[in-house]
């Protein structure tokens, strides 16, 4: 029997599948066929959702907090977004500049959708987080990628951004602390890229999913930069900082343009975030905040571990991340044949003989990389390493 073909729109064609959740998808499925698998593919905090966030959730549901909310999200969370900006990193946002998103992926999603025209320029560090080059171009707008140097531990500069502007440039988009990297755009660099976007009228977005897991300096945001509100556009989410990957809640901080844009985006798309997470999310950010420096404390003694494991390896450089939790080493030394001799033949084969599962770095824009999330327990932490420490090993030349 022929079987009929399916003509779908172009512009699907212009997105892949995130290679994080392939990953994650090969990992289950060997994991449903009893394997023992060692899951360094997703970037999730292993801890709970905190006691008091959880509560919040279970009072929502009590009240019957179950129906429809406004589009943009609850005054009440608006409020809470920009309050708890203000206390972090000294901001000045009103609810108005304030939109709640379905996570933080979404709120990059709305902006791409609202600022880029066909044919714009966006400006993306290398490397970068898997989702911003198909945002992007599912936008209709062009990834200009710009390269950062390794033996600088992947640190953007304002003159690295400079030579990447042209009259079609309508878009910066920086993550700091970085994933896949882990690197961090000193303050001093950050401000002079900001000045430079605001000099030449481009917009800054500033990716802060990351922002509270620093190890060696204070977090801050370029929003709390005089004169930069209207230049910079804050994509934020709970999902990491509060272990809430699952709740998906993000935001957007913005000039109301913006936002008034992003809602009437919104409300044809997803409409409101789920009434239960919002209460959750309300106590997230007004409530106790210690469990933040728990997993910090946790995560550094990890990123100690593994860095220290990763560099004593034969054929693997890794430079030391200082934000997030990810370890993203140079394979460069081990890929020498034997089906080695990219990344993702790497990542493939690991995963196949030895159960370890790790992102290769073409899915971040290099290619002698791979991406290593140490958001698990020290114990598949120790595992996973020493898997990788014979699988190479075993493939050595």
């Amino acid at each position: 029997m022929q079987q009929s073909s399916i003509s779908l729109a172009d512009r699907i064609h212009l997105i892949s599948v995130s290679s994080t959740a392939r990953v994650s998808a090969e990992a289950e499925k060997l994991r449903r066929a009893g394997k023992d698998v060692v899951d360094f593919g997703v970037g999730e905090p292993d801890f709970p959702t905190p006691d008091n966030i959880k509560r919040a959730a279970v009072a929502a549901l009590d009240q019957n907090f179950t129906k429809y909310t406004a589009m943009a999200g609850v005054q009440e969370l608006r409020q809470a977004v920009v309050d708890r900006h203000k206390l972090d990193f000294g901001t000045s946002y009103a609810v108005p500049e304030c939109v709640v998103s379905v996570g933080g992926k979404h709120a990059i999603f709305n902006t791409a959708q609202v600022l880029i025209n066909h044919g714009d320029e966006v400006i993306i560090p290398v490397p970068y987080w898997v989702t911003y080059y198909d945002v992007v171009s599912y936008s209709g707008g062009k990834a200009v990628l710009v390269e950062t140097k390794e033996e600088e531990g992947f640190a953007l500069t304002a003159a690295q951004i400079e030579k990447a502007i042209t009259h079609k440039t309508k878009l910066i988009l920086v993550n700091s602390p970085c994933n896949p990297s882990g690197a961090l755009v000193e303050r001093e660099e950050f401000e002079k890229i900001a000045h430079l976007a605001k000099r030449h009228g481009i917009w800054l977005m500033t990716d802060e999913c990351y922002c509270r897991f620093l190890y060696d300096s204070e977090p801050y945001s370029l929003a709390g930069l005089e004169g930069m509100k209207h230049t910079v556009v804050v994509a934020g989410s709970l999902s990491k900082t509060y272990a809430m990957t699952g709740w998906r809640i993000g935001f957007t901080l913005a000039p109301v343009e913006v936002c008034s844009a992003i809602i009437k985006l919104q409300s044809h798309s997803t409409s409101n975030p789920t009434s239960i997470a919002q209460k959750a999310a309300i106590e997230a950010l007004l409530g106790d905040q210690s469990s933040v420096d728990v997993m910090l404390a946790e995560y550094r003694k990890r990123r100690s571990y593994v860095v220290e494991r990763l560099q004593a390896m034969p054929g693997v450089q890794c430079a030391e991340p200082r934000g997030a939790f990810y370890a993203y080493p140079n394979i460069g030394g081990a890929l020498k044949g034997d089906g080695l001799k990219t990344p993702m033949q790497f990542a493939e084969r690991l995963l196949a003989e030895s159960q370890v599962a790790v992102v290769p770095g073409e899915a971040f824009g290099t290619e002698k990389h791979v991406r290593i999330s140490y958001a698990t327990s020290m114990e598949n932490i120790k595992k996973g390493l020493d898997r990788i420490e014979e699988f190479l090993k075993q493939h050595a030349q």
